[in-house]
């Protein structure tokens, strides 16, 4: 068993608290999916809280390479995060240029070995904001007790991407035309949360999709034959979310030129078509669903 395993495993059985290195330090378990893999891989990590959210850095005990769990949150920023006998899901952003320096200040005057690591590098250690998503204050069911609910609570997740995107992108507006014949727009803190949320929701919503079309819409459809327009309606419409979802990311991945009244207005339009698909969705499927459990529970006995 290597060293990682062993603090996993002593992390998970005493409900957060693990002894020798990391006694008497915040720790949390971060699960990320591997960029090459595909697979899930679980790393120990300190953390610093900022403010609602918490701090991870990208130390690699001062290597000379950024360790492999920072690769895998750019090409997935979706993570599973555990503190204590607690766990969730977060977005994982991280910070650029002056913002990045003024969280790393914050993280080093809380723990100041991740200074020293700094000094024995010559690369920038990323430092990395776990946010984790909660709904509008009533928005999303209390609790998950069926699949209607488990679907509405999907949704609003994904609703909650878009709203990110599209205050990233006005306050990414707003400092370019504070700077406006000043050089080149400082995109300080702005394109990588863009990122990171945007494909986030993007994968997101292509996993539930492509669940829905091969498990969830056969069953149903079976079962509710006199709905075969609304299952084939719902059908056509993921092959138009996917189109959308393509022309979102290289609308935004455009952002430094773009014309901002056309843009937000892009955004406007296809935000507005991702909404309604999700409404008719709900709308269309949550009567069926609001009788079957969830999580399933065990198959009936022979």
């Amino acid at each position: 068993m290597s060293f990682n395993e062993s603090v996993i495993d002593e992390f998970r059985a005493n409900q957060g608290k693990v002894g020798g290195y990391f006694e008497g330090s915040d720790l949390l378990l971060l699960t990320t999916t591997g960029a090459k893999s595909g697979e899930e891989r679980t790393a120990p990590l300190g953390y610093v809280t900022h403010d609602d959210e918490l701090l991870v850095v990208g130390s690699n005990l001062g290597g000379p390479k950024h360790p492999d769990w920072y690769y895998n949150v750019l090409a997935n920023p979706l993570v599973q995060v555990e503190i204590g006998a607690d766990s969730f899901e977060a977005v994982a952003v991280p910070a650029e240029g002056a913002d990045r320096d003024r969280l790393f200040a914050h993280v080093v005057a809380s723990e100041p070995g991740y200074g020293e690591y700094q000094e024995n590098t010559s690369r920038v250690l990323p430092v990395v904001a776990l946010q984790k998503s909660d709904p509008a204050p009533g928005e999303g069911p209390a609790e998950v007790r069926s699949l209607a609910d488990k679907v509405v609570e999907v949704h609003v997740w994904l609703r909650g991407q878009l709203r990110h995107v599209s205050a990233e992108v006005d306050e990414y507006f707003v400092k370019a035309a504070a700077h406006e014949g000043e050089g080149a727009v400082p995109t300080v803190g702005l394109g990588l949360q863009i990122r990171q949320h945007c494909l986030a929701f993007c994968q997101t919503l292509e996993f539930h999709h492509t669940g829905e079309d091969a498990h969830m819409f056969p069953a149903l459809a079976a079962q509710n034959p006199h709905l075969a327009d609304v299952f084939e309606r719902l059908r056509t419409e993921h092959v138009t979310v996917a189109r959308l979802q393509q022309e979102l990311s290289a609308l935004l991945s455009d952002i430094t030129s773009a014309d901002p009244e056309r843009f937000r207005k892009e955004l406007a339009r296809m935000s507005s078509e991702l909404n309604a698909h999700l409404d008719y969705e709900e709308e269309s499927l949550l009567p069926l669903l609001s009788e079957i459990p969830f999580p399933p529970g065990p198959p009936p006995a022979a």
